[in-house]
């Protein structure tokens, strides 16, 4: 009879795991298209065996524990891709506006230079004439608020990144305080020898958006926790302790700081990864030199400009005599710190008469040696520092925004399929197939059915041998 029992026994135990494998096939099935989810599988082992006279006999079958279908090499070369992917996705949208402000058509300021430079020009063949001048005056203020426009552009798409950053935060605070829970919720589970599969998939799912937005790395740490930190080694999680970071707007930039138990510490660029790093690369590197170019032109042009033209001769509307000294641009050579001189380029005068357009004192009617040297300048001057004239210098800059733009399209698209092939590598390895599920499940259920049957057949030996003993 106690052979029957342990019999009864095995049966009852293969029924069970089977029925436990059945549900979690049932949960892989019903998680297929779950993002972050990880294919489980119920670890099988037998139950050991018991001495009965001269040899053992099993005692059936357990499930030891469910475990979930996980590469750590995978995942660490699919993070890695997040992170590249993040910081190509960073730099895209702003260099999408700065292909549309320094674009190649005839709408853009070095239309606005050659027209300036023509006006003086057309006034070389008639130096006396009110219409000319009007003209030469009218083009000067126009070339200042092309000017002025494209800082203005720039300094908006400044603002739209510092506000993406902003914005950005609350959402990064978020996920990083979820994964310091998560890690103590799975502590907490796996010190009793569990497996918390679920926490496990929603951490790693957080840390690829971690990755991708500030290029997190993560290890693991001596209690079993993913310690979460930033590229320049500063900690965003330990434990179940979560990090603070918080924007701090100074003028025109916001920045970053990091709460440490209490410490505030600066976030510099170099300390970060992913989309916030290429944001603030575009920010504080390729616009700021885009707009410190920007100056450069302002500057020299206007200097050029007005070099000449303090020598020039007009004849002064007050005394009807001819006069000289009169700066064409207000000087932008020296402004107050924080003034940007492409934003403060204005003509010095509101009446066309102060144009100087002859060379000699006389200022006779026909003089346009002024005009002719000022003319000459679009051609013949070279920008401060450079080789290159006010056409060439402006190209080189709408050349370096096409060039970063290409490189940037060309980066982000092998980045995402990089990303892609990884993803469906890891989908490969621990997503869950249809198929494989569905020969797991055949598998299972013919196996309760065995199970059932065995304890059938248990239970009739076990009323045949009540019924010899009755």
């Amino acid at each position: 009879m106690a052979g029957l029992l342990d019999a009864l026994n095995a049966g009852k135990t293969s029924l069970s795991t089977n029925q436990k494998s059945i549900e979690i096939v049932g949960n892989n099935v019903a998680n297929v298209n779950t993002a972050g989810y990880s294919r489980q599988r119920a670890e099988l082992i037998q139950i050991p065996a018991v001495n009965f006279g001269d040899f053992f006999i099993g005692q059936g079958v357990s499930v030891s524990d469910v475990s979930r279908d996980y590469s750590s090499f995978v995942s660490r070369q699919l993070q890695e891709s997040f992170i590249a992917y993040g910081e190509e996705q960073g730099r895209s949208n702003p260099l999408a506006e700065l292909e549309r402000l320094f674009n190649v058509s005839e709408d853009n300021l070095a239309t606005e230079v050659d027209k300036f430079f023509d006006a003086w020009q057309e006034l070389t063949t008639n130096p006396s004439g009110q219409v000319e001048r009007d003209i030469v005056m009218q083009r000067g203020q126009l070339l200042g608020d092309n000017f002025r426009q494209l800082s203005d552009e720039l300094n908006t798409i400044t603002e739209n990144i510092n506000t993406e950053i902003i914005g950005g935060v609350s959402a990064l605070n978020e996920k990083i305080a979820e994964v310091a829970r998560l890690n103590d919720r799975i502590r907490q589970v796996e010190i009793s020898g569990q497996s918390a599969n679920a926490a496990r998939d929603q951490r790693d799912l957080i840390v690829q958006d971690l990755s991708e937005t500030l290029g997190v790395q993560t290890y693991t740490d001596n209690r079993g926790m993913l310690a979460v930190q930033l590229p320049g080694g500063l900690p965003l999680v330990q434990g179940d302790t979560a990090m603070t970071i918080k924007t701090v707007t100074t003028g025109t930039d916001v920045d970053l700081q990091l709460e440490i138990a209490g410490v505030t510490r600066d976030i510099s660029r170099e300390e970060l990864g992913g989309s916030f790093r290429g944001m603030y690369e575009i920010r504080d590197v390729f616009i700021d030199g885009l707009h410190n170019d920007l100056d450069t032109l302002a500057v020299d042009l206007t200097s050029s400009v007005n070099d000449l033209h303090d020598d020039g001769y007009f004849i002064d509307p007050g005394t009807g005599l001819p006069a000289t000294g009169q700066l064409f641009f207000n000087d932008i050579t020296a402004l107050p710190p924080g003034i940007r001189p492409s934003r403060s380029i204005e003509v010095a005068f509101s009446d066309s008469r102060y144009v100087a357009a002859a060379k000699l004192d006389t200022a006779a009617a026909g003089d346009n040696g002024i005009a002719l040297e000022i003319a000459a300048l679009e051609t013949s001057h070279q920008v401060s520092g450079t080789t290159d004239n006010y056409d060439a210098f402006f190209s080189k800059m709408v050349s370096r925004v096409g060039i970063e733009a290409n490189r940037n399209n060309l980066a982000l698209k092998g980045a995402e399929d990089a990303k892609v092939q990884l993803q469906n590598l890891r989908d490969g390895f621990s997503g869950v197939s249809l198929e494989e599920e569905m020969i797991d499940l055949i598998q299972y259920q013919r196996g309760f059915e065995s199970s059932a049957k065995f304890l059938s057949t248990v239970d009739e030996m076990m009323n045949a041998l009540l019924q010899l003993k009755g």
